[in-house]
């Protein structure tokens, strides 16, 4: 079963390229994506329970990938958040924790984890409802 999956990143090319190599390596089906805070918080508010995972970056092109996972706060037990940033630090990874993220990768340095993760996750979310289109920006 695939995985839906919707990216937060304002980098076309990372964006691309993420999407790609997850849908090859790790099953997961984009669900769509966004650029900006305020894009990400409105479609998560109009498809909360359409999706399993959801990746965010932390500097996007307006707003902040924080701001985002502020909107997955109530998001149901099986989904997941993570956080796919250049600035993985000690802080920042605790800072995200705190804010409801599952786990921090590194763009830089752990893709492989990141795609491992998505793999692990490939057990049938109790969460998933039928019938569930991809959607787009």
């Amino acid at each position: 079963m695939e995985l839906r999956t919707y990216l937060v990143e304002d980098n076309p090319t990372i964006r691309e390229n993420l999407l790609g190599t997850l849908a090859e390596l790790a099953e997961v089906q984009a669900l769509g994506w966004a650029d900006t805070e305020a894009d990400a918080r409105g479609w998560l508010r109009d498809h909360a329970a359409d999706w399993d995972l959801v990746i965010v970056d932390v500097f996007l092109r307006q707003g902040s990938g924080l701001g985002v996972l502020g909107a997955c706060s109530g998001r149901a037990a099986p989904q997941r958040v993570v956080v796919l940033t250049n600035y993985a630090t000690a802080d920042m990874r605790e800072r995200c924790t705190l804010l409801g993220a599952d786990v921090v990768f590194d763009k830089s340095n752990e893709i492989d984890a990141l795609v491992d993760y998505c793999r692990s996750l490939q057990v049938a979310p109790a969460s998933r409802s039928a019938g569930s289109s991809a959607h787009s920006r």
